[in-house]
């Protein structure tokens, strides 16, 4: 996984057909997303449920590219080595999920995967400058964590900031939530460079009619690289 900062579509499968996620993301890849974006949630850090490892494992083998998972859930750290093991190839953690992030990060990284932190709509970007050393994505939530299809949230000034932050460091900044093509344009000229995307990708198409995930991909992709035409 090479570091660059041309845009990436990464569709959340939480928008897809949960009785076909193989397909589901074969067919997001082939119709030209760059990452898979996985949201694991535990109903208590925030308040719905959705995958845990086995599905990440089962997943696995029909992706081709980045497994990017986003971990909602709190503690962390009993569950890293098993995420990893699944064939995660990111593994973001939330600021806010407990008290040792430093040392959540570090577990990340032991256990071979990418380290992401998370930030909630009330944290500031502030909160990763001591940790800027140790992360490889900040995942900016545009939307108050725990369900798809929410409104987005304004987050460009936060994204701005941790774009003067991350300097020349290789951190990918990622948005999560809200994203279509008409806020891929906000967040990409504020200098986000990762766009998960659920309905917005999802909609209109399946696995067996995968050709509107291609018109919704490009869609948002045009529009954030428009930034840079």
């Amino acid at each position: 996984m090479s570091f660059d900062r041309k845009i990436k579509i990464a569709p959340s499968i939480l928008a897809a057909d949960f009785a076909n996620f193989g397909a589901e993301c074969e067919a997001i890849e082939a119709q030209g997303a760059d990452w898979v974006h996985v949201d694991v949630m535990d109903g208590h850090f925030v308040p719905n449920i959705t995958f845990g490892p086995a599905t990440c494992a089962a997943i696995r083998p029909h992706i081709k590219g980045v497994m990017d998972v986003h971990l909602m859930i709190s503690p962390v750290d009993p569950y890293i080595d098993a995420f990893a093991a699944a064939g995660a190839d990111v593994i973001t953690a939330h600021a806010e999920a407990g008290p040792h992030i430093h040392r959540t990060l570090q577990a990340i990284r032991a256990a071979g995967a990418k380290a992401g932190i998370a930030l909630n709509p009330g944290t500031p970007a502030s909160a990763i400058e001591p940790l800027l050393d140790m992360i490889d994505l900040v995942c900016v939530m545009t939307v108050n964590p725990g369900f798809g299809g929410q409104k987005f949230i304004d987050m460009t000034g936060k994204i701005r900031a941790l774009r003067a932050l991350i300097g020349d460091r290789p951190v990918h900044i990622e948005i999560d939530g809200g994203v279509d093509p008409n806020t891929a344009l906000l967040v990409a000229r504020a200098g986000a460079d990762v766009l998960v995307a659920g309905s917005a990708v999802f909609r209109g198409g399946s696995a067996s009619n995968p050709d509107p995930y291609g018109t919704n991909i490009r869609a948002i992709r045009e529009a954030a690289e428009g930034v840079y035409a």
